[in-house]
């Protein structure tokens, strides 16, 4: 056993939910049908930050918001603040399923929309029945930015439209390369200053009635190429075709800060060693050597042949991170200026020691072997093995 974790799904890969809405938690609406939005996606290391790097300062963001901080903005609501420039995420999920036009990044650590990023070529453009609140947005990811207003308009989702939706509008920005704004998925907590909350995308699609249930279905599948369509998020449904086992749900976590989040417990298991400092043993055990280009542990391919199997001990069920499972895909090594068929494993440091309450992400390839609900009626997680837990992609 490595040792027990407090889980926040992230990263995009995080996608999360409200998780204050109980009272609809037995509210199925047999007259709305669900929504799925098809998203890719896309590597981008284009800075100096490596992946490694990335994923801890995201970490870092995730412990610092506090619900003080958050309330700390009287005048001027500040969305999604993240500490990792846009334009070095090396990983992130794309959709354009929302008003045709725009291609926005899938946000799990936020829980607000904006868009206008692309102030020349695409610009946040008001429409005829939009309202204007009065409040001034910001948005900062490290040297990156928007600075805009909120509006309240109609928001087309897929094939439903959302009426009275907050959102953003962009009058300035900076860094947000190829995409148009954020469509944020996370609690609707995040949402709250002084004054007042929120309410997502999310939220809206079933308070509204357009969609049957109050949650997200998320299916993604492994892939080898650099900007891939084969991922769906399915708002107030679950798509029975994407998995093949039982889905198994456990609760949402009351351990700060996992708990903001779409955070669980589990443990997991690599032989038989324990101890509390889990990507420690984990690197003696695989005989991982950290790559100086990559900041990714790199594996020998007789190493590779003897890796072992991850378990991940979620409530009484058991799910499977495969040998293959464990590293990144070969075939784009490049997009992380690694060398040709080196293998790098994807299983990392967080950047703190276990057992501090937010203690593994179970980030991009995880989720990709698993079909993932968030079920913010009842604050709980849902998994269920997939075609592809078992693939051989990478």
């Amino acid at each position: 056993m490595l040792t027990k974790f407090h889980f926040v799904s992230a990263a995009l890969v995080a996608l999360a939910l409200s998780l204050t809405a109980p009272c609809d938690a037995l509210h199925v609406r047999r007259d709305a049908s669900p929504v799925a939005l098809p998203f890719a996606r896309r590597l981008n290391m284009t800075g100096t930050m490596k992946l490694l790097e990335l994923d801890q300062t995201r970490v870092k963001a995730l412990r610092n918001r506090t619900p003080a901080a958050r309330a700390s903005h009287a005048d001027v609501l500040v969305l999604g603040a993240v500490d990792v420039p846009a334009t070095n995420q090396a990983v992130s999920y794309v959709t354009t399923g929302m008003n045709c036009a725009d291609t926005l990044i899938i946000d799990t650590g936020s829980s607000n929309t904006w868009v206008g990023a692309q102030l020349l070529s695409n610009p946040f453009v008001p429409s005829s029945t939009i309202g204007i609140t009065g409040n001034l947005l910001t948005v900062t990811y490290g040297s990156n930015f928007m600075l805009g207003l909120e509006y309240t308009d109609n928001v087309k989702l897929g094939s439903i439209s959302i009426k009275n939706q907050s959102l953003g509008g962009a009058l300035l920005s900076g860094g947000f390369t190829g995409v148009d704004g954020i469509i944020g998925i996370g609690p609707a907590d995040l949402t709250c200053g002084k004054r007042h909350c929120i309410p997502t995308v999310t939220d809206n699609t079933f308070s509204q009635g357009l969609v049957p249930e109050h949650l997200i279905g998320i299916s993604f599948e492994p892939t080898t190429s650099l900007d891939n369509a084969n991922g769906e998020l399915a708002f107030g449904g679950i798509d029975s075709s994407k998995f093949t086992a039982s889905l198994n749900f456990v609760p949402i976590t009351s351990t700060s800060p996992s708990s903001m989040f779409v955070g669980i417990d589990q443990s997991i298991t690599y032989g038989s060693p324990t101890g509390t400092d889990a990507f420690a043993i984990y690197q003696s055990l695989t005989g991982g050597v950290l790559d100086s280009a990559t900041r990714l542990l790199r594996i020998m391919p007789e190493q590779f042949a003897n890796l072992k199997t991850l378990f991940f001990h979620i409530g009484t069920n058991t799910f499977e991170s495969t040998p293959n499972a464990q590293i990144w895909p070969r075939a784009l090594n490049s997009a992380l200026s690694g060398t040709d068929d080196t293998i790098y494993l994807i299983i990392n440091d967080i950047g703190t020691p276990s057992g501090s309450g937010l203690d593994f992400i179970d980030g991009m390839t995880f989720l990709e072997r698993f079909y993932y609900v968030f079920d913010s009626a009842n604050s709980r997680v849902g998994l269920a093995n997939t075609p592809f837990t078992h693939a051989t992609t990478n």
